[in-house]
């Protein structure tokens, strides 16, 4: 079975990338991670606020931002960490940037290329709670901050969207043109809970579910044949099975946090194995036999099969 494939431009021995998270700050437990299977790495986020205080950008003081001591990584501790990394591992190292509007932080691109950067995602993280800011406002920003950085470097750049966008397949074509090298489909947002107790809101952090995966795929499925460039899934891939759906409905990577933590760099080992079964089961020989097999390439009007669909759905029950 030739479980190989490309994402980003970039060769990997196998589709599972290990998505950004705390599983690479320690570069012996990232080489297990590679010795288990893993095509790709990705690296724990470096946010906007540590390389632009929101103090001094924008007076917002007391909004209960980690002091900048308080967080994992500094910027130079994740340079060394970076150049760590490529030292140990062999598979492609991605460097992972968190923020949500064009600014200096944008100008850390370039020292992580210098540092050995194989590539570079974007996590766009905002919710807008400013009745006077418009959605083309948000999304003008989002494609300025992707030129930029695109412009800025030579490495390939990915753009990890959230769903919450009035026309995701617009703005990932939009995305392409500005410089995207690729699509990972979805960032999760974390949602405050409110305790009743302390009448305050806290902040709870939850593994994804499979059932999370439902979602990706119905955009895996819309946007693989719009798209040139490359399109991971992330969130709520735990099993083969579930990496199978994501390879037909288009991914060329797919990313996997909660079941490597639930489980350990084994677990990877399990995915590979199940994946190739499947693919025995189903006469397939390589990857590309069935990349895309279940998009919606082959209906001409996805919007209409999409409501057709949910009527459809909905008058079973």
């Amino acid at each position: 079975m030739n479980l190989a494939t490309r994402y980003l431009g970039l060769p990997l021995r196998s589709p599972f990338v290990v998505g950004a998270s705390p599983l690479c700050d320690d570069a012996p437990l990232a080489r297990q991670l590679q010795d288990a299977g893993a095509g790709a790495v990705v690296m724990r986020s470096l946010f906007e606020e540590q390389l632009e205080p929101p103090a001094a950008a924008s007076g917002n003081l007391g909004l209960g931002f980690p002091e900048y001591a308080d967080y994992q990584f500094s910027p130079d501790h994740y340079l060394r960490q970076l150049d760590l990394l490529k030292e140990q591992l062999t598979i492609p190292v991605i460097a992972s940037l968190n923020g949500h509007q064009p600014g200096a932080w944008t100008e850390f691109a370039v020292c992580l290329e210098r540092a050995g950067a194989d590539a570079i995602e974007l996590n766009f993280y905002q919710v807008v709670t400013n009745p006077a800011i418009a959605a083309d406002q948000v999304e003008t920003e989002m494609l300025r901050t992707v030129a930029e950085i695109a412009d800025a470097v030579h490495i390939p750049v990915a753009v990890k969207l959230s769903p919450f966008h009035s026309s995701v397949a617009q703005l990932a074509v939009a995305l392409e043109l500005a410089g995207a090298a690729g699509i990972v489909v979805f960032n999760r947002f974390f949602q405050p809970d409110v305790d009743p107790d302390t009448l305050e809101a806290r902040p709870v952090l939850h593994l994804s579910e499979p059932s999370e995966l439902l979602l990706r795929l119905r955009w895996l499925a819309i946007l693989s044949p719009q798209v040139r460039g490359s399109l991971a899934v992330s969130g709520g891939v735990h099993s083969a099975a579930d990496a199978a759906k994501a390879l037909l409905t288009g991914a060329h990577a797919v990313q996997v946090v909660s079941v490597v933590l639930r489980h350990g760099p084994p677990v990877l080992q399990t995915l590979l194995r199940g994946l190739e079964i499947w693919m025995r089961e189903q006469g397939f020989a390589d990857l590309a036999d069935f990349r895309g097999r279940l998009n919606l390439a082959r209906c001409r009007d996805s919007s209409a099969f999409e409501r057709a669909n949910y009527i459809r759905t909905l008058q079973s029950m």
